[in-house]
């Protein structure tokens, strides 16, 4: 948006055109704030969006960042060489040969940087840059841009040009009585119509607010949030008492669409009490889009150089964090700050999200972000792909069955519609996947189902899915696959033949099985061909003695399938042929 800003109180020029601003407001600009006056001329369309809008998570597929060049350069130049790895870079700054000078110079390859010609007020760009909406889930790329808060006319304005450069229609919280504001810095969201957020912006826009906006209750943010931004349920957690600027990703971040990564402090200290607090009593009762609970990974939050973490509002320690961390398609730069906290926190990182390239930039090199209250997330803004092939599964949970395939469904998504899925599997990292076709089997929820073949106890399992649009276009999850895997265990669980004494074996004939047992039980008997199809499962009561399972009314094809037999919570798999 294009703006018009009407200062009752004139401000100085060395506060309009500041360049060196911190995350959080200055004393200068709060003592502004109650004469700031917006009179804004909208560029953008100020009415919901006409089709029904999902807003971008994450993790999804972007086909770039922006970035404001105005301060701490030396983090900007490492986000700069980690993401063009990925996706192009887009940065906004009034002085293109200098920014790319400075690039080439520490031998950053600038083949996919553009430049926007635009001098915003700070580097803050999560806060005021656009935000990504779909319209029909997975058809056109939409901008939205909220109401900046803070007092800095040219941040605010950014998003014109930004939505400019990518020639994306651009939408407005900015007229009366949907005149919202809120910062990106507070915000995420699961992609499928869940945000989360601090209660800040309750505060910034009840009745006597400090940015003259319409007063607003908890459901009118919520209504403009479901109309503007697709969101049917905003998650809001009560404010941090040290983290002075309230923006939930300095300790929380949502990874993929059930799982939640947490700052998590010493027993008692610094704002620990209230994140738990959150956890038990605001999130806990809440479930992921998949209908349980959500999985929260905790990541140690270190103290500042120091020794001290935050305490008594601005007179602690700084508020050092890892949570704020940008994930660009396979790549996830994340925060460091020194070497005994940051190693826990990359393997975190790289546990909760194998295959990804994690790439530490140093925030903390006596002049970093962080004492300014922000990070990596803070100063990067993703723009999603115009073309997104949605695939979105639930990980499968270690499991103890080993009588029946594992079940894999995912939902999966194409404007063009979607030709074929596949998932892949295997049981060695060190192996070659093997390929299972998936089916389509729910059309009202875009659903596609594929099978792992049961496995041993004691078996881990990675696996990954495949989409191919009828475009052409070709999309995987995880993103990084095949280096990047869903892995699940099937618990081990003692053999029948050592924990119940029992001897059993398992032949084939042409058209029968003939399994000889010296106990008499009763059985689930399950058979699978090597793709993972079922072919059989049912009830059996097995004698003492001989056994016959005839085949015939299978029509099973020539080829080698496995059969597993249950006894007392214990199993059996054998191999067979039909030939």
């Amino acid at each position: 948006m294009k703006a018009i800003y009407i200062l009752i109180l004139v401000f100085s020029v060395s506060v309009i055109n500041a360049q060196f601003l911190p995350n959080y407001m200055t004393k200068q600009e709060r003592a502004y704030m109650p004469n700031y006056v917006r009179n804004i001329s909208a560029t953008g369309i100020t009415i919901p969006p006409a089709s029904k809008v999902r807003s971008v998570a994450e993790w999804e597929e972007m086909q770039a960042i922006v970035i404001s060049w105005v301060n701490y350069e030396a983090q900007l130049t490492e986000i700069v060489r980690a993401a063009v790895e990925e996706c192009d870079v887009y940065i906004l700054t009034d002085n293109q040969s200098g920014t790319q000078s400075y690039l080439q110079n520490h031998g950053v390859n600038t083949t996919n940087v553009h430049y926007i010609n635009y001098s915003t007020n700070s580097v803050w760009i999560r806060d005021y840059g656009v935000n990504n909406i779909y319209t029909n889930d997975v058809d056109s790329l939409l901008f939205l841009d909220w109401i900046y808060n803070r007092p800095r006319p040219d941040d605010d304005a950014s998003a014109s040009p930004i939505a400019d450069a990518f020639n994306i229609p651009l939408y407005e919280t900015t007229q009366a009585p949907t005149d919202l504001v809120n910062t990106g810095g507070n915000y995420f969201t699961d992609g499928f119509g869940t945000a989360f957020g601090e209660e800040l912006i309750l505060s910034e826009n009840e009745a006597g607010n400090d940015y003259n906006v319409t007063a607003k209750t908890e459901a009118d943010i919520d209504t403009i949030m479901k109309h503007f931004m697709g969101i049917n349920r905003f998650i809001k957690f009560p404010v941090l008492p040290y983290d002075g600027i309230h923006h939930i990703d300095m300790h929380m971040k949502m990874l993929d669409e059930e799982t939640i990564l947490c700052a998590e402090y010493p027993t008692g200290v610094a704002d620990g009490p209230q994140i738990e607090d959150n956890l038990q009593n605001v999130l806990a009762p809440e479930n992921s889009v998949f209908g349980d609970s959500y999985r929260v990974v905790r990541i140690p939050s270190p103290p500042d150089l120091n020794g001290d973490y935050p305490a008594n509002g601005w007179n602690g320690g700084y508020y050092y964090t890892y949570t704020n961390s940008l994930i660009i398609n396979k790549t996830v730069i994340v925060p460091t700050y020194y070497e005994e906290y940051d190693t826990t926190a990359l393997r975190i990182y790289q546990e909760a999200m194998p295959g990804y390239n994690i790439v530490g930039v140093d925030c903390d090199d006596n002049s970093g972000p962080i004492f300014a209250s922000g990070a990596i997330h803070c100063i990067t803004h993703e723009i999603a792909t115009t073309d997104p092939l949605l695939i979105s599964h639930q990980r499968l949970r270690d499991t103890d069955n080993i009588y029946t395939n594992y079940e894999v469904k995912a939902k999966i998504m194409h404007r063009s519609g979607i030709s074929s899925a596949t998932l892949y599997y295997k049981t060695n990292l060190a192996a070659s996947y093997q390929s299972v076709s998936m089916s389509f089997t729910n059309t009202l929820l875009n659903e596609w189902t594929g099978y792992i073949p049961v496995q041993q106890s004691g078996t881990k399992v990675y696996y990954y899915i495949e989409a191919n649009a009828v475009s052409g276009k070709t999309q995987v999850r995880p993103m990084p696959a095949p280096a990047g895997y869903w892995m699940f265990r099937v618990n081990n669980t003692t053999d029948i033949a050592d924990s119940n004494n029992l001897n059993i074996n398992i032949f084939c004939t042409e058209n029968s099985l003939r399994i000889l047992s010296d106990k008499q039980f009763n059985s689930y008997i399950v058979i699978t061909d090597m793709l993972g199809k079922q072919v059989y499962n049912d009830r059996a009561d097995i004698v003492k003695g001989e056994n016959l399972i005839q085949l015939n009314s299978f029509n099973l094809n020539k080829g080698v399938y496995l059969i597993s037999l249950n006894y007392n919570n214990s199993y059996i798999t054998n191999k067979f042929v039909i030939r």
